[in-house]
């Protein structure tokens, strides 16, 4: 690439920008990994577009508004006083309030946070709803914990988060380690202390109190309508497909559940610890038993059926699939098992997950031709849904499974075409990863600069 004109500058800028943030932010390597691989995108815009080069765009994209840290003191059922570590990083809100979800998990430090709100903020830029980004959480894990002992946390956690936080604000949800209960809690701690039944301050609620209809569906379910989408554009479906899909959580069930609905034959599913395969295709009620009922491991399912087998440890992207969805973690999937799918004939992949695949993984599926649809286009089903909450809260209405359901798979197809429509623009057809990039960067971008300088 030349360094001369408007690429030049693009280049130059790009590179200056990354360089301070591997200086100031270098020990927070996956946020380093989110922005270096949105920058690198950006580039072609950037060249084409000399008015994202002036009022320091780039540089305010890619530093967080507010950043919040706090303590988060709980007894446990032994009397004794335990102490975590809170998090909230506001991202950006030049769309919207600041939204995004709330992750309990060991794993949760500042940057991972950064990293899951910077990617929130183009994320929600795809789903053409009026939100911002942000993300939160705590290094607490709920796994083990007593009800009392989870919700004590929340009331503890939601003490100090509500200060920060509110329908026209900041708009948190769930994530990995907090579903149903933990929202429940937490709202239940929100609304005592300020006396309000501010229904949209927070989504992923029950039915029964403002929730909305396939939220607990939504990601997986979208991940699947954004991965079909791209397969459609090549003349292909789910239909007599095999699928691997990682994890057994939320996500991944329903990402199973609807993949199933469409044709495919989900032949195996993991956790932390390894991973089961079941050539006749995975009993989804067997795995909702399992992991949700009794919060078992996934080893069990294999105990109980004659038809799979068991893999400890060793890596679910070994076996041989048409469509791989990663749906566990971030940076779950490496160069070498993306080199073992393309031997092993993977077509299509759609990452369920915030960032699994490492940028070695993402060259090699983009390299090959393979239809890859990255996180924050492939799995923006459950904020988009997350938003449709808000608008319900709002109108004090109630939609129907049905009606939540066709709205998801019309967003998603959106995304899908902006992200399709808008490589091809920029002289990419078929990189969903730039496409993406650019076309989240652009709204936000062109959003911040009639805002001023804030």
């Amino acid at each position: 690439m030349t360094t001369t004109g408007a690429e030049g500058n693009g280049l130059r800028l790009t590179a200056k920008v990354f360089a301070d943030i591997e200086q100031r932010d270098r020990h927070e390597p996956e946020f380093r990994q989110a922005v270096h691989e949105v920058l690198e995108s950006l580039e072609p815009a950037l060249e084409r577009h000399g008015e994202y080069l002036d009022g320091r765009v780039l540089e305010r994209l890619c530093e967080p508004e507010r950043q919040i840290i706090f303590r988060v003191p709980w007894t446990d059922d032994k009397g004794d006083i335990q102490v975590n570590r809170g998090f909230r990083v506001e991202f950006n809100s030049a769309l919207g309030p600041y939204k995004g979800g709330l992750r309990f998990h060991p794993s949760v430090n500042l940057g991972i946070v950064k990293f899951l709100g910077f990617e929130q903020t183009l994320k929600n830029a795809l789903t053409g709803l009026p939100i911002g980004g942000g993300k939160g959480g705590s290094d607490f894990d709920p796994k083990g914990r007593s009800d009392a002992e989870i919700m004590r946390f929340c009331q503890s956690f939601m003490t100090e988060l509500h200060r920060h936080i509110g329908e026209y604000t900041d708009v948190p949800a769930g994530d990995i380690g907090v579903g149903r209960r933990e929202i429940g809690y937490l709202f239940g701690q929100y609304k005592r202390i300020t006396n309000r039944y501010e229904s949209g301050v927070i989504t992923g609620k029950g039915l029964n109190w403002g929730g909305s209809q396939v939220r607990v569906e939504a990601t997986g379910y979208g991940t699947v309508y954004f991965v079909d989408e791209m397969l459609r554009v090549r003349g292909e479906g789910f239909g007599g497909k095999r699928v691997v899909i990682s994890g057994s959580g939320n996500v991944a069930v329903y990402a199973a559940q609807k993949a199933a609905e469409l044709g495919g034959t989900v032949v195996a599913m993991s956790d932390s610890a390894g991973y089961v395969v079941d050539e006749s295709g995975i009993d989804l009620d067997l795995v909702r038993e399992i992991k949700e009922t009794r919060a078992g491991r996934i080893k069990e399912y294999a105990d109980r059926t004659t038809r799979a087998h068991y893999v400890a440890d060793g890596t679910i992207w070994d076996v041989a699939c048409d469509i791989a969805l990663p749906c566990a973690t971030q940076n779950e999937l490496d160069g070498r098992s993306a080199a073992t799918l393309l031997r092993n004939g993977v077509i299509a992949v759609g990452e369920g997950a915030n960032m699994p695949a490492t940028p070695d993984a993402v060259k090699v599926f983009l390299d090959s031709g393979v239809a890859f649809g990255p996180g924050k286009a492939a799995n923006a089903g459950g904020v988009a849904t997350s938003g449709l909450e808000m608008q319900q809260n709002a109108s004090r209405d109630s939609w129907h499974f049905d009606y939540t359901d066709k709205r998801l798979a019309e967003i998603m197809a959106d995304i899908h075409a902006m992200c399709r429509e808008t490589a091809a623009a920029y002289g990419a057809p078929g990189n969903y990863v730039l496409g993406a990039n650019i076309a989240g960067f652009i709204k936000v971008a062109d959003t911040m600069r009639d805002l001023g300088v804030i």
